[in-house]
């Protein structure tokens, strides 16, 4: 099997100039960091994570560093993953003052009887884990703090947009063994209520990943994409006999005819298609395979290069 990762670094509305370079660099060493772990043989669920902690840790993504801001001024974040071999799964909500939430959904995974820790649980667990604590601040951007202060004034102005909160990061990947994984990761929305949790940690939402069928991860309006299970509901298509495209397409036109959600996703199946489809006026992604590298932010500027 020839292996393969796709990222994404969340639907959102249009990226500026300024930033979609940024934004083009960031998505692109995550998705040349899973290729690099897949190519030394390295396991699906290591790619997807060693590719989400490159975007978690790049303050271009809402999702560790970088993440928006709640009610409060704080951060709190989810995350999942899942090994589609046995449907193992990880994920954790509400977490604080740590780098990498995504590690802590796969230690979660891997070393309880649990699938899923929330907020102080999910603390507890991580010390006692060994994962450092680092000050909630480190994890607050300059860009966020305006853009909280821009919303908490234009909520005041009953202004609303349903594009300005999509943002969320993910990966998909397929092994050389035939192995599936997904993971994703969000800071969540912006100005959002304390202990609000969205569909990234919630698996059959998310993201899904089976061995059988393939691995998804979404982005997109969190409430939206809860109320139609996105991510199984486009499995479901491919286990009907659906291309990934179709199956991409119908299941975000019904999100989107259904409770008027946008956003976006990238599946790959189990023999290794792949897609990066949204319904958001952008969604960065990119897709490492067969040493080729291919990306785009906007609908009309994928890009395909060599990989080094």
């Amino acid at each position: 099997m020839n292996p393969i990762v796709v990222v994404h670094g969340g639907g959102a509305g249009p990226i500026s100039k300024d930033r979609k370079e940024r934004v083009h660099q960031g998505i692109v060493r995550a998705a040349t960091v899973g290729y690099g772990i897949l190519r030394e043989g390295g396991s699906a669920v290591d790619a997807v994570e060693g590719a989400v902690v490159a975007l978690e840790d790049d303050p271009e993504f809402n999702a560790g560093c970088g993440s928006v801001l709640n009610t409060n001024g704080e951060v709190e974040m989810d995350a999942s993953i899942m090994d589609g071999k046995d449907l193992s799964v990880g994920a954790v909500s509400a977490v604080r003052c740590i780098a990498n939430p995504i590690k802590l959904a796969r230690l979660v995974m891997e070393k309880t009887p649990h699938c899923f820790l929330t907020d102080q649980g999910a603390a507890q667990f991580a010390a006692a884990m060994g994962v450092p604590e680092i000050p909630g601040e480190k994890l607050v951007t300059e860009k966020n703090k305006k853009r909280l202060e821009k919303e908490k004034h234009e909520k005041d102005a009953q202004k609303t947009d349903c594009q300005k909160n999509l943002g969320t990061v993910g990966a998909v990947a397929l092994d050389s063994k035939g192995n599936v994984a997904y993971a994703t990761s969000t800071g969540g929305i912006v100005n959002k209520m304390v202990g609000r949790v969205g569909d990234t940690p919630c698996v059959g939402a998310g993201g899904y990943a089976d061995n059988d069928i393939g691995a998804i991860s979404t982005t997109g309006h969190g409430e939206s994409i809860l109320k139609v299970n996105l991510a199984r509901l486009t499995l479901f298509h491919i286990e009907q006999g659906k291309t990934v495209e179709e199956a991409a397409d119908l299941s975000l036109g019904y999100m989107k005819s259904r409770v008027k959600g946008l956003g976006g996703l990238i599946v790959v199946s189990k023999t290794g298609d792949w897609v990066a489809k949204w319904t958001s006026t952008s969604m960065p992604w990119a897709a490492a395979k067969d040493g080729k590298l291919h990306f785009g932010i906007d609908p009309d500027d994928t890009a395909v290069t060599d990989l080094p």
